[in-house]
């Protein structure tokens, strides 16, 4: 086989009733983002570096839920986090509680390279941030009008949502209100009203055949501040190895626990598993009772995703011409 490979990922779990137009809208933008990251490994682009890329691309448009657009916290602030990992040497970087940072995957990555440690969070973040003249911009410029409105939503259900993609009208019909006392989704044991995609990510393996993973987030609509969830966390939400690149999307207290993305290089490497056959069983048998999705590419040009939620925006292609936008099953 052999060849590049790239999958892109805008969450997983979305709305049964989300309006056409905003699902033309998303998938507009992930095609927009494959093209992308498609033109840059034609031109020899490394897989680390399209990975940032085409993330930084996401975190630029608010349509999902990271750096611009991101989910908002209980106080109405935004608290940014991503992670990005280099497969060959199983380098990695990682940041949380990012509230000026333009393109917080950008941060990871220096992070990666140009500090001696893996992870850095908060003040000290910022502060990285600052000593490496990245961008920065006011917290307001990552709040949106629809999140605003999203947060005012979860307040008066006294719930957590996972993101602004549910549409405000009709928000009775799925599950806020007395629907959700019927049938509540739980996160960590305990009931979540709405179940809506969250988090952003890319994973690449070049012609090279070295892969990478970059995943972005803002977290949960409503969140505790301080709340840290998968994203950031180098074997739950991101994972690369000389094997495999995977980046997760879902209810991140599940995917901690079941340290999904690097179980999916574990199941290939010690149960000689292919990339598709890895990732259905993870997806399967790692996730307890908790929703998300993945996607992975393999070193040898194979391109992969699952999911145990009613849909996941992704998109795929691979160097053999093939292509795929969707979010259904």
């Amino acid at each position: 086989m052999g060849g590049w490979a790239i999958a892109v990922h805008g969450g997983a779990g979305v709305d049964p009733n989300l309006p056409t137009e905003r699902q033309e809208e998303a998938k507009h933008l992930l095609t927009h983002c494959l093209n992308l990251g498609i033109s840059a490994l034609r031109s020899n682009l490394s897989a680390i570096d399209v990975v940032e890329l085409v993330v930084r691309e996401l975190e630029t448009d608010p349509l999902f839920n990271s750096g611009r657009g991101s989910a908002l916290t209980e106080k109405g602030t935004v608290e940014m986090e991503a992670s990005i990992m280099d497969g060959p040497k199983r380098r990695c970087g990682a940041v949380s509680g990012i509230t000026t940072v333009k393109n917080p995957i950008s941060l990871a990555r220096l992070v990666m390279e140009k500090s001696p440690h893996s992870y850095l969070a908060f003040a000290g973040a910022e502060e990285f941030a600052r000593n490496q003249g990245v961008e920065l911009v006011d917290n307001d410029y990552f709040i949106t009008e629809d999140n605003v409105g999203m947060l005012k939503l979860a307040k008066e259900a006294n719930s957590i949502l996972f993101d602004y993609r549910i549409p405000i009208v009709g928000l009775e019909t799925c599950s806020a209100g007395a629907a959700a006392t019927e049938s509540p989704l739980q996160m960590n044991g305990l009931p979540i009203s709405v179940y809506t995609p969250e988090t952003v990510g890319c994973v690449v393996v070049d012609k090279e055949g070295r892969c990478a993973a970059a995943t972005s987030t803002g977290g949960l609509m409503n969140k505790m501040t301080g709340r840290i969830g998968d994203s950031p966390l180098i074997g739950a939400g991101t994972y690369a190895c000389d094997l495999c690149g995977v980046s997760c999307t879902g209810e991140g207290e599940a995917i901690i626990r079941g340290t999904l993305a690097r179980e999916v290089g574990a199941v290939m490497e010690y149960k000689g598993l292919g990339l598709q056959e890895a990732v259905d069983y993870v997806v399967k048998e790692r996730l307890d009772e908790g929703k998300a999705g993945l996607i992975a590419v393999s070193n040898n040009g194979e391109v992969a995703c699952g999911f145990n939620t009613n849909g996941m925006f992704r998109g795929i292609a691979s160097e053999d011409g093939f292509m795929e936008v969707a979010i259904w099953e």
